[in-house]
């Protein structure tokens, strides 16, 4: 087991805590200062990059909970950095303390993909028609009536970033699936045909009260976040009905932090794909964009201080990921952030992760849209993502 330690002093109720060191944890702990609020990270290394922000860390990896108790014993309320947390270890910390935001009552429903389903499912919220693996519709040389290929197959746990899906083409690769995993952990979707894909970002804080930015678009790149375009260009009762989809689900919960809800729209209209119990790479244009930020909104509430409501400062902004390159090939990468830095407006974000490993979320940069009509503010947002791209491609043939 991890040793757990705290770097330096604190005083209990002057602090929050987060379980988790990566990026998110880093725009957290940046959020905070703009609060004047402390923030004590339960980190893997001294190298994560929210560990080299923080006010005091706790040495521990993330599924550790002594190093969790010891946050705990440090701060007035502690909060996730991600879903991947040990609820069976955690319950019996927040039985003593109960400190948690969100609870684990909250989150233990949304962190495996299957249960997730089935909770959407009952709120009736849609989403692509879905079974588990196990199920005696699917054989080795049967699928359920209607269903075709292609279909998406998906880990029940552990999946991010194209990570724990597979899709599946035919009977061979079906056949192949259910040879290679526990079936009972893994769920298959029906193929959705898609316009756009969306997502949302909310927040409900200690009194029941929701927030939520603007519906986003985004677009994918080998199942990875490529950029994210603020406001979609969808038509009000598109947003509305996502909203009322989030706010459902929150309040069913009695959910109280960020979360975030990824959609498919399309012929079959608005469909989940996935919900993330925490804050998201989809919502990284409003620590620019908006008054307040998700991650702003998240030390707000773990800290109960006033939460204020999320505004569009500007008429948009686009979010463009910068994901890992082979070194060997690509120019060096401090000729790269310089370039960056060169752009007008760019507001660029680096995670200061040790290694740079192709296809991994390194940073984002973020461009402010001042075009009030959609369609002129599209072709902002277009030129500003070739310029990025310009200097930092997807991949190197791009």
């Amino acid at each position: 087991m991890a040793t757990a330690s705290l770097s330096k002093n604190v005083l209990m109720n002057s602090v929050i805590g987060v379980v988790g060191g990566g990026q998110l944890a880093q725009m957290l702990v940046e959020a905070a200062k703009g609060r004047n609020v402390e923030v004590i990270v339960q980190a893997e290394s001294h190298s994560d990059p929210a560990a080299k922000k923080a006010n005091s860390l706790i040495l521990a990896e993330t599924q550790d909970a002594f190093g969790t108790s010891q946050l705990i014993n440090a701060c007035s309320s502690v909060t996730f950095e991600n879903e991947w947390v040990n609820i069976e270890e955690l319950a019996k910390l927040e039985t003593e303390k109960g400190c948690f935001i969100p609870s684990l009552a909250a989150i233990d429903p949304l962190i495996n993909k299957i249960s997730q389903r089935q909770l959407l499912d009952a709120l009736e919220i849609p989403g692509p028609e879905w079974m588990q693996l196990s199920s005696e519709k699917l054989g080795f040389s049967k699928l359920p009536s209607g269903w075709n290929f292609p279909l998406m197959a998906k880990s029940g746990k552990g999946g991010y970033d194209g990570k724990g899906t597979k899709v599946i083409n035919s009977f061979d690769d079906l056949n192949e699936l259910l040879q290679s995993v526990d079936s009972k952990d893994w769920l298959i979707e029906e193929w959705v045909p898609y316009e756009k894909e969306l997502a949302l970002v909310a927040s409900r804080d200690l009194e029941g009260r929701i927030r939520a930015f603007p519906l986003s678009q985004t677009h994918q790149f080998n199942q990875v976040c490529d950029w994210v375009l603020a406001p979609a260009e969808v038509s009000h009762s598109v947003q509305a009905l996502a909203y009322n989809m989030v706010a459902s689900l929150l309040t069913k919960l009695n959910y109280v932090g960020v979360i975030a809800i990824e959609f498919f729209y399309g012929p079959k209209g608005l469909l989940v794909n996935e919900v993330a119990p925490r804050t998201h790479n989809s919502a990284h244009f409003s620590i620019e964009a908006c008054n307040s930020s998700q991650f702003d909104q998240q030390v707000c509430i773990a800290a109960d201080i006033p939460v204020p409501d999320p505004e569009l400062i500007v008429p948009g902004a686009i979010m463009v990921n910068l994901l890992g390159l082979p070194v060997e090939k690509a120019p060096p990468l401090n000729d790269r952030l310089a370039e960056l830095k060169r752009i007008n407006g760019a507001h660029l974000h680096w995670y200061q992760k040790n290694k740079e490993i192709p296809g991994r979320k390194l940073g984002h940069v973020t461009l402010l849209l001042y075009s009030d009509n959609a369609q002129a503010r599209r072709e902002e947002a277009l030129r500003g993502l070739e310029s990025i791209r310009s200097i930092w491609p997807l991949n190197l043939t791009s």
